[in-house]
């Protein structure tokens, strides 16, 4: 297996569906706005969002994995067993959390949204749209079950397109809405747990070929299940260290007005970064990272490990300063249109801009958490993680009110690379990770290739100026030619420099 190679076509099929999700928020920036209903429904999505970003992106698959890869490899009968233990467990699970939050939904808002309580009307609404949109983690969270088995079995194109038809779905209720003049809010809602439906049997398509569920209850839970559990909730955590971190900005935004559909513009610009440069690389390098120490292949372990990093670096280096020169044209060209107006368009770009000082951070503990969780350790991750999000809420909680909501995304990325760095120490002092051999000269490479591309960027903004303005309505076309550009120079400089050869990023 390639990393490189695999990489790219995880990120072929995310980079589809976060340009269709660009799409959809374009349309709600452009309908609905940055306005109440804005806020509530970003509340109600961001419920099951977020655990869909939990189980989804990698984080099921830090406990699944390598237990499931270790079971098949005895044999395939046994590989199965545990399988079909895991999935019958996660439904009964799933379906009592799902029960005791349609019941509970007012106390879940008022935990998650505070802000909303003083407002009825918005609360009230709030509530029921969660009501609406919540059955989507049920679904959502058993297609991840299913893309894990998909992973393991080195099969990550299904996996990465699923998520497509969430997009979709949301489009199409924006359209019918717009036409038919129907509640906006309500049926994007319903969307939601509509493409939650229509995603799990996709992905049992696909899965087929590899495995075939087997549905029964039971009592009892074997040995190898209990072990998966108890790596599994410290792995949601430590692995979901950003979503939770923005989970809680979402909680301290609640509190002023506009904060919290800013944040969710500018969350959903970084995270296609961060879908490319951290969750891919993550997921496709923890399979066979977990298979190359099942084997004790430490040598295949030492420059997975390496590559990984090198690859996120790679990646996420170029869209960090990216991100941190062109946030407000980055705003403006996507969402700069209708009800969005321009001081929505400044108060998103500040937001986005400091995400962006985070991006190297959020997608390099995607990776290094991965090099704990093929040991089979997810007490390390789980703590480190827990500094990160204690961290981040002492600092936003403190300087919320002199600072504003802009202090969630400073906060945010200063608490995930104290993070890093702890992950680093940590990897070095327990031997998991070898310093002297990383190929630190390639850094250096990536560092003079983003150097190049923002030279070209900063000037390049600076002559389309006012083809960028909020007033253009062709600034979306300038924007996309303008990135093109820049990455197309950067990727060629990465490969004149030796940094984007295949043959580099075998993993055995």
């Amino acid at each position: 297996m390639n990393l490189l190679s695999s990489t790219s076509v995880f990120s072929f099929y995310t980079l589809i569906s976060r340009i269709l999700g660009y799409l959809r928020d374009i349309l709600i920036a452009i309908f609905i706005g940055a306005s109440f209903l804005a806020d509530v429904f970003f509340v109600a999505f961001r419920i099951p969002n977020t655990f869909r970003r939990l189980f989804a992106e990698g984080t099921f698959n830090a406990a699944f994995i390598p237990s499931y890869t270790a079971e098949k490899a005895k044999s395939k009968l046994k590989g199965k067993k545990f399988a079909d233990e895991v999935l019958n467990l996660l439904i009964l699970i799933l379906l009592g959390i799902v029960f005791i939050v349609e019941i509970f939904t007012p106390f879940l808002v008022y935990l998650l949204a505070p802000g909303f309580y003083n407002d009825a009307s918005k609360f009230n609404l709030a509530v029921e749209l969660t009501r609406i949109t919540f059955p989507f983690l049920l679904f959502v969270s058993i297609s991840s079950f299913f893309s894990g088995v998909l992973n393991s079995n080195n099969k990550f194109a299904a996996a990465a397109a699923a998520p497509i038809i969430l997009n979709i779905i949301l489009i199409i209720s924006l359209f019918i809405s717009y036409l038919f003049k129907l509640d906006f809010v309500k049926n994007l809602s319903y969307g939601v747990t509509f493409a939650g439906i229509i995603q799990l049997f996709f992905l049992l398509v696909f899965t087929k070929k590899y495995y075939k569920p087997s549905l029964f209850l039971k009592t009892n839970i074997s040995s190898k299940v209990q072990f998966f559990l108890k790596k599994l909730l410290p792995s949601i955590f430590s692995s979901g260290v950003t979503q939770i971190n923005i989970l809680v900005g979402t909680i301290i935004a609640s509190f002023e007005a506009g904060a919290v559909s800013y944040l969710y513009y500018a969350d959903r610009i970084y995270q296609i970064n961060l879908a490319i440069a951290g969750i891919a690389v993550g997921t496709v390098s923890l399979p066979v990272l977990s298979k190359s120490l099942k084997l004790k292949k430490f040598g295949n372990v030492k420059n997975i490990q390496n590559k990984s990093i090198e690859l996120c670096l790679l990646l996420s280096v170029p869209a960090s300063l990216g991100l941190i020169l062109a946030s407000e044209e980055i705003i403006n060209a996507l969402f700069g249109y209708g009800s969005f107006t321009n001081s929505d368009v400044t108060m998103t770009a500040k937001a986005l801009k400091y995400f962006g000082y985070g991006i190297p951070a959020f997608a390099l503990i995607k990776v290094l958490s991965n090099f704990y969780f093929a040991r089979d350790n997810t007490k390390t991750p789980f703590y480190l993680s827990l500094f990160s999000v204690v961290l981040n809420i002492a600092i936003s909680l403190l300087l919320f009110k002199k600072i504003g909501f802009i202090i969630i995304p400073i906060a945010t990325s200063i608490s995930t690379w104290l993070a890093v760095i702890l992950y680093f120490i940590l990897l070095g002092k327990s031997k998991f990770l070898f310093f002297e051999n990383l190929p630190l000269y390639n850094f250096f490479k990536i560092i003079f290739c983003t150097f190049i591309m923002s030279f070209v960027l900063y000037y390049g903004l600076s002559f389309f100026e006012d083809k960028l303005a909020y007033d253009n309505i062709y600034k979306s076309i300038y924007l996309v030619f303008m990135i093109g550009l820049v990455a197309m120079i950067y990727l060629i400089n990465c490969y004149l420099f030796g940094l984007l050869k295949f043959k580099n990023y075998r993993a055995f």
